[in-house]
């Protein structure tokens, strides 16, 4: 790639602004994606899905759902289990981060593709950094002619935190490198960990650069992240579980159990949240209803079972407390 004259002048004329991240905090909701990635990977050092989604509840039928949403505790199970059946954790940190690719974030991929230049990529990253797959919070600096990207790892629990710093760096590395086709001239360095790149490419425009595509990805990424952000904490982790357990044990009890804590215990955080669990599984079911019955492939009955109800019954009864009449399929 050739880099446009002006582009140093640029970085030593009119430094480039790079912003900080919208959280330091790794504990918000992720598209199971992520953990689909890690089972990839883990498969390919030889390890069964089933070794790999021990204790989070998952199946491997989860993983391939492309709306399924997961909590933070959840892809750290799974990544607690690949490290148990490797020693090679850096290598194996590293091949896993590289697996990583635009597409695997979906919207949020699509908007730094279509950026107009790479510090508009990277910038809007670090605003939707709670939309991505990371633990360690990356940000980044100029440092003389280089552009620095390290991650932020205080906050990490001590037995995954190396292995995840170069796994999320290193996907970082791979994202970076994608939207350059392959041209940014990268640097992992493994002590200490850290990316770098010449900071001329910052404002170098990305071979797919789109203004209209840019601007409506960025559109769904603020209205997803503002619904997440709104909906944070202990109700947020309720509602992703409820999602993935509907079909087999919607019970309070189990919900408490996969949150590590007792049942009397959820209900009275959920109270002081001025919200219940009831309320919460309803809103749950409210929402998927709408969307089976509006595909028109399901039957009532195969909704209702899909839903957590033990037939049709319970599930009308249900529909017409939310909406004042019974469901109905559209074809």
């Amino acid at each position: 790639m050739i880099i446009p004259a002006y582009a140093a002048l640029v970085v030593v004329l009119d430094e480039p602004v790079l912003d900080q991240p919208v959280t330091w905090d790794w504990d918000f909701p992720r598209q199971v994606r992520g953990i689909a990635v890690l089972v990839e990977h883990a498969e390919a050092m030889g390890m069964p899905a089933r070794d790999v989604l021990a204790g989070t509840g998952l199946g491997v039928r989860d993983l391939a759902d492309p709306e399924g949403v997961v909590t933070a505790d959840q892809e750290l199970r799974a990544v607690r289990n690949l490290l148990r059946s490797t020693s090679a954790q850096t290598r194996s940190a590293v091949a896993l981060g590289r697996r990583y690719r635009v597409e695997t974030f979906g919207i949020t991929g699509y908007a730094l593709v279509s950026s107009r230049t790479l510090l508009d990529a990277m910038n809007f990253a670090l605003r939707f950094v709670d939309l991505t797959f990371t633990f360690s919070i990356p940000h980044a600096r100029l440092d003389g002619t280089e552009v620095v990207i390290e991650a932020y790892d205080d906050a990490l629990p001590a037995d995954v935190r190396e292995f995840l710093v170069r796994r999320d760096l290193a996907a970082v590395e791979a994202v970076l490198r994608e939207l350059f086709l392959g041209d940014l001239p990268t640097v992992f360095d493994q002590e200490p960990i850290r990316v770098r790149f010449p900071a001329a490419y910052l404002d170098v425009e990305l071979p797919h650069a789109s203004p209209a595509a840019s601007a409506l990805a960025e559109e769904l990424c603020a209205d997803l992240a503002s619904r997440r952000r709104d909906d944070s904490g202990l109700a947020q982790r309720v509602r992703i579980l409820l999602a993935q357990r509907l079909a087999f044990d919607p019970s309070s009890g189990g919900v408490a159990t996969a949150l590590a804590m007792g049942e009397r215990t959820l209900r009275r955080r959920l109270a002081a949240d001025s919200t219940s669990f009831s309320r919460l599984l309803d809103e749950v079911r409210i929402s998927l209803a709408e969307k089976l019955l509006g595909n028109g492939s399901l039957s009532v009955r195969e909704v209702a079972v899909r839903l957590g109800y033990s037939g049709s019954t319970a599930f009308i009864h249900a529909h017409r407390r939310w909406h004042g009449r019974a469901p109905t399929t559209k074809v």
